[in-house]
């Protein structure tokens, strides 16, 4: 019975695989005559789970969605530039990642924040980081929010203010951070904030 059972599962299973290569097949051909959803869902399916182990399926789905985002689909653009980012492709990254975040998608503010806080394939520049993380801060990114607070409070790119740090604290506070919460009440007139550059590269790699 036992044998049966994992035969008939393994038949479903190949029935399944089927049916999702002809499903991607009828996507590539209507993608050919011009249909640009069926590109983006293609290239969507090609460049993530299984398929995507594949360099082969991977750089081709890649192709599919910058087809779609070359014919006006925004999604598609975001899509790109979020891939080329988690392929530390920073450079080709950064042009699809600023027009998205410029259309209110917080993720794509943050990546740019911190291209330009890490100088990734770019000069490092604090100042247009933390105009990035901001963006992300009003987009409702706890992480963002006290990223602008830490650089208040050392002075990266912007004047120190202790008013400023704590509002961007209180912010991330409001988006369910613990650790904003924790900082913004930890917060008194005594604490003159950072003097040392160096912590600011310890800080980094904490959001």
């Amino acid at each position: 019975m036992k044998k049966i059972l994992l035969t008939m599962l393994l038949l479903q299973n190949l029935a399944l695989l089927a049916s999702s290569e002809q499903a991607i097949e009828a996507d590539k051909k209507a993608c050919i005559e011009g249909k640009i959803d069926s590109c983006y869902k293609v290239g969507n399916i090609l460049t993530r789970g299984e398929y995507a182990q594949d360099q082969e399926n991977k750089a081709l789905g890649m192709e599919f969605i910058r087809k779609a985002c070359k014919y006006g689909k925004a999604e598609a653009c975001d899509t790109l530039g979020d891939l080329y980012y988690k392929e530390k492709n920073y450079h080709a990254s950064r042009p699809y990642l600023t027009t998205a975040c410029n259309r209110g998608v917080k993720t794509a503010c943050e990546a740019v924040g911190t291209i330009f806080r890490d100088g990734h394939e770019t000069k490092q520049d604090d100042v247009q980081s933390r105009i990035f993380y901001e963006k992300a801060c009003v987009l409702k990114s706890p992480d963002a929010c006290i990223n602008v607070a830490f650089m208040y409070r050392g002075a990266f790119g912007v004047e120190k203010s202790r008013s400023q740090e704590k509002h961007f604290y209180k912010k991330a506070c409001e988006f369910k951070s613990d650790a904003g919460c924790t900082m913004f009440r930890k917060m008194d007139n005594k604490d003159k904030g950072i003097e040392e550059p160096s912590l600011w590269t310890k800080f980094k790699g904490l959001f």
